[in-house]
């Protein structure tokens, strides 16, 4: 009898331990129940703890959309985010593109497979975890090629609180940033593309620029897009010899399936395993690797990320200015991403809002001046001043340009 009742009291025990597990607001779970948030009497005010950090400084939360919108919380609301002794305020939205390049934003981001989704703290091109001093982004050579290293005084339990500050306070400008469709992953859905326009490959021929000498384009062996066999077919059709690789450590790239049968394993690469954060003296010290690579390798060369759209687009872009191109022509090869992927084209009233917040924005503030289409802008001048502030000699500079402008066209 004795031994029934311990085993009875042993059962009561585990079922408590277990019922105080599900209600501790610190599990680091993907969505929560609804009554972890914590209700004051101003309003709603939500509890969740970090569940991860990305490569690029994205702060993912123990919460997801369905619990937040649970409590009232939607794309084009504007919120507080208080992790600690840090507070921003930021806007909710779908995309990271929901707001300009370098600004905040809480992205509820929707995984229909299994429903749950993630609520993503960021800044669109830029790090929120370094930006805040929350944590440092650290580049490894071992897979992923990153490590997250929190600062004193934070770690995954830190507790993270949200609270409305205006509702619906950010929907004009939320629709403004709205894309007329998503990108999809499917060649099916681009029909009406050739296969080097759905894997977002072109030739860069801005001014200066030498015939055939500059591509760029979505991974070619990232499989994620589905548009790296296309990519890849492209670099033997282009004849590429040497390759800029942004988003990749060397041992990332080369574990992606069937590399060694790809003509992109038969080039000269530099893989820079490159963040999203412009401003960042990593992504800039790397950015002078990749160009130091292409002054001392033979052309054609090609230049890509992921998307082949953000960190392509502003490396292209000094490029495209280094070479003696105006802010025309950068705008147009910039947005051709966008009519590939999105169907952007240049009648749409979201053209050249997307150009203003993205590649005009990014490049006025590497360049230290107020706009690149201003009267008397000397855009060369910009980016050969640029590259020498990040450590680029003269020479170098010369010697990058004399590769840009030579000639590739035709060769068989």
């Amino acid at each position: 009898m004795k031994r029934i009742m311990t085993v009875i009291l042993t059962l009561v025990i585990l079922l408590l331990a277990s019922c105080s597990d599900q209600n501790n607001t610190n599990t680091h779970h993907p969505d929560p129940p609804s009554d972890s948030a914590t209700i004051s009497g101003d309003g709603s005010i939500l509890e969740a703890s970090i569940e991860s950090i990305s490569k690029y400084g994205n702060i993912v939360l123990t919460i997801g959309p369905k619990s937040m919108g649970e409590y009232g919380y939607e794309p084009a609301d504007i919120i507080c985010v208080k992790i600690g002794d840090r507070e921003i305020e930021m806007p909710v939205g779908t995309a990271y593109s929901d707001v300009d390049s370098g600004e905040p934003v809480c992205v509820f981001k929707t995984d229909p497979e299994n429903g749950r989704g993630s609520v993503i703290l960021a800044i669109n091109a830029g790090n929120l975890a370094s930006t805040l001093k929350i944590a440092e982004i650290r580049s490894i050579d071992e897979d992923p090629g990153y490590e997250v290293v929190f600062l004193e005084g934070f770690d995954r339990t830190t507790t993270v609180y949200l609270s409305m500050t205006e509702k619906q306070g950010y929907a004009e400008e939320y629709l403004l940033h709205q894309l007329t469709g998503t990108r999809s992953n499917k060649r099916e859905d681009y029909k009406d593309l050739s296969d080097a326009e759905y894997a977002n490959f072109r030739a860069v021929s801005t001014a200066g620029m030498g015939t055939d000498t500059l591509f760029r384009s979505s991974s070619p062996v990232n499989p994620e897009l589905n548009r790296n066999k296309e990519a890849d077919a492209m670099i033997m059709d282009s004849l590429i010899r040497t390759i800029v690789n942004m988003a990749d450590t060397e041992e990332t790239m080369k574990a992606y399936p069937d590399y060694n049968t790809t003509n992109y394993s038969k080039c000269d690469i530099i893989a820079l395993n490159m963040g999203m954060d412009f401003q960042s003296d990593d992504f800039k010290n790397k950015l002078v690797l990749g160009y130091q690579y292409i002054a001392s390798h033979e052309g054609p060369y090609l230049i890509h990320c992921k998307e082949g759209k953000d960190r392509t687009g502003i490396a292209v872009g000094i490029l495209e200015c280094l070479m003696g191109a105006g802010a025309d022509e950068i705008v147009e090869d910039y947005m051709q991403t966008y009519v590939n992927y999105y169907g952007i084209t240049p009648d749409s009233e979201k053209y050249a809002q997307i150009a203003d917040s993205n590649i005009k924005s990014t490049l006025a503030k590497a360049f230290g001046i107020k706009s690149i289409d201003e009267d008397g802008v000397d855009l060369a001048k910009c980016a050969s001043d640029y590259l020498n502030r990040l450590g680029m000699s003269e020479q170098e500079i010369l010697a990058l340009k004399d590769n840009l402008r030579k000639d590739y066209g035709g060769i068989s």
